[in-house]
């Protein structure tokens, strides 16, 4: 029986990481060039937003406009994949998606992962209504949820989490790993909610030419 002043010594292991920064000074660039994209969507589709409660883009990350955040995201996962332990040395990250959302009242995301070589998947908001729609992140261990006690106080994030909510502002970034499921809450504003969604994987890097012999 263990006494109750023993000190255990925990050893944290197999982790799950939602890293969050503000990032505002892309937030003039990415609107204009998102709205101009919402804008060509709802064209082609025709309708309001009663028929189509949510328009999603094409992908954005080839559009020159949008090279200085594309540059940030992909420096930024490769950062966040190295310091999780990763030998990235020899890989590069590469965008495989990354398009913009338009929810508006009712709209949201059900919980799906990202499969299809993804390593790294994000968010970055552009407008976020109050009572706007909260990014949820779902414990991946499924005998864990399911073997689960009551959480003695959800509102806290502990070990007996089975999900964790992130309320996103205008200019809020996220990253985390892809095999992390996640899903948005429905939009409970009169006004839409707007942010980019991305995946990135990692690539190998070409070899290096082989020296030439004089």
């Amino acid at each position: 029986m263990t006494d109750a002043k023993d000190e255990l010594n925990p050893i944290h292991c197999f982790p799950t990481t939602i890293y969050v920064i503000k990032k505002p000074e892309f937030l003039e660039n990415t609107r204009k060039v998102v709205d101009e994209y919402v804008e060509k969507k709802k064209k082609e589709q025709g309708g309001t937003h009663e028929v189509y409660p949510v328009y999603m883009t094409d992908n954005l990350y080839e559009d020159p406009r949008m090279e200085d955040l594309c540059a940030y995201i992909g420096a930024t996962a490769w950062n966040i994949l190295g310091e999780q332990g990763y030998d990235m040395r020899n890989f590069s990250t590469s965008f495989t998606e990354m398009w913009a959302q338009q929810h508006y009242k009712y709209s949201g995301m059900d919980q799906h992962v990202h499969g299809h070589g993804a390593q790294i998947v994000g968010f970055y908001f552009l407008k976020t209504p109050q009572n706007g729609s909260v990014a949820t992140f779902h414990d991946p261990r499924a005998g864990k949820v399911q073997l689960g006690l009551p959480e003695f106080d959800p509102a806290n994030i502990t070990h007996a989490s089975n999900a964790i909510n992130v309320a996103p502002e205008d200019g809020t970034l996220i990253f985390t790993n892809a095999w992390l499921a996640h899903s948005f809450t429905r939009n409970a504003s009169n006004d839409p909610m707007t942010f980019i969604h991305f995946n990135l994987t990692a690539v190998a890097n070409p070899p290096m030419p082989a020296a030439e012999v004089i």
